[in-house]
């Protein structure tokens, strides 16, 4: 199978002031397969959140490679960076990262507007993309006027606007219920099941973890374990 991530001894460094450093990620080698589910779990200050902005081109290495469906990410300008940021990965956040004054349907349709490709049909896309999450009939709702459920679905609904072949979903049940987030979590299943998206997902809930196909464990900025999660021991 191909790997859609392939990352090599990836190092993380951040300079705090001469002579102070701070590693984060400490030689981090690890492929993703293309249609996979993931998850990377690891306590607070393990390095997770630090792998993911790099899985997710938001941020830049120290040292390593890092090959995303066989490009090299270090040799990317900053524009091709913004546009795999924009059409090839949707993201997923713990705080929803809603625009407050925009109704669902304006906040599932902000991705176009940054688009290469203007779409001429944004509204009905959107619309979809609602319809899909089970959000259509609240689509001209604004935040304040949703719960926290509702809001991650109008935010899945934006990372998959422009059909993103990858989703990173950071914490994405964080802020939820357990019941609720296990609503959210089964959206990401019909995701990969339907759709074939690979999920990267990062939690610190084994729980939800052990949903995926195979759970890679951080620790101190080193993976201490990989192990198949309940989806592929079944």
């Amino acid at each position: 199978m191909e790997s859609t991530i392939h990352m090599e001894n990836i190092i993380k460094r951040y300079y705090i002031g001469k002579p102070n450093e701070l590693q984060i990620l400490n030689g981090i080698s690890l492929d993703i397969n293309d249609g996979e589910f993931v998850s990377i779990v690891g306590e607070s200050g393990s390095g997770k959140s630090t792998l993911m902005n790099i899985i997710g081109v938001l941020d830049r290495q120290t040292e390593g490679g890092y090959f995303l469906d066989g490009i090299d990410v270090n040799k990317m300008s900053d524009d091709m960076r913004s546009n795999v940021r924009n059409e090839k990965i949707g993201f997923v956040f713990q705080n929803f990262n809603l625009l407050p004054r925009a109704t669902a349907l304006k906040n599932v349709m902000i991705p176009l507007m940054y688009g290469k490709k203007k779409q001429k049909d944004a509204k009905e896309r959107a619309m979809e993309m609602l319809e899909m999450v089970g959000m259509a009939d609240r689509a001209k709702h604004k935040p304040n006027e949703l719960s926290g459920g509702q809001k991650q679905r109008v935010a899945i609904a934006r990372a998959m606007i422009n059909n993103p072949s990858i989703i990173l979903a950071d914490e994405p049940t964080g802020a939820l219920d357990s019941k609720t987030g296990h609503m959210v979590m089964d959206i990401f299943h019909k995701l990969h099941e339907e759709q074939g998206k690979t999920i990267v997902l990062i939690t610190h809930s084994q729980e939800l973890a052990s949903e995926t196909q195979r759970i890679i464990t951080l620790s101190d900025g080193n993976i201490i374990k990989v192990k198949a999660g309940e989806e592929d021991a079944i």
